[in-house]
């Protein structure tokens, strides 16, 4: 697999699966699950996110269609904190991946959006109804 702008970490490959940080089983080794593992592992261990908040492929409807968010983080409260949208390291980060994580947080309602291809990334916080951009990705411990 393709090596990311993300903090390096002792992952488990067996065949073509990889065994999944939070989920604590083994999974299918796609790209864009590639690109997931690496940033939980960027949230769990350099942000301090505990792994019993986290909501993988967290089923949703948005209007009559159903929809999975790639990585979803709940805040202390049990309230939608952080919301982000994996894609795989040759999808482009463009307004289309903005436009599909803000169509899902109607749904969510998360306090922080962000995206990701595992080279770039970037976040923006949902305030009186409009996203600012961020600079760097909170701490779970300065929410």
């Amino acid at each position: 697999m393709q090596p990311l702008k993300l903090p390096e970490f002792d992952y488990k490959l067996q065949e073509n699966s990889i065994f999944c940080l939070v989920r604590k089983k083994w999974v299918i080794l796609t790209p864009e699950e590639w690109v997931r593992q690496h940033f939980l592992n960027l949230l769990i261990t350099h942000l301090g996110y505990p792994k019993g908040m986290f909501k993988l492929e967290h089923s949703m409807r948005y209007f009559k269609n159903q929809k999975r968010s790639d990585i979803s983080v709940l805040d202390k409260e049990g309230k939608m904190f952080l919301l982000v949208e994996c894609k795989a390291p040759a999808v482009k980060m463009d307004q289309k991946v903005l436009n599909q994580v803000a169509e899902y947080n109607k749904v969510l309602d998360a306090r922080y959006v962000a995206i990701t291809n595992g080279l770039s990334h970037f976040i923006w916080k949902k305030e009186e109804g409009r996203y600012e951009h961020e600079k760097e990705f909170p701490s779970y411990l300065n929410q």
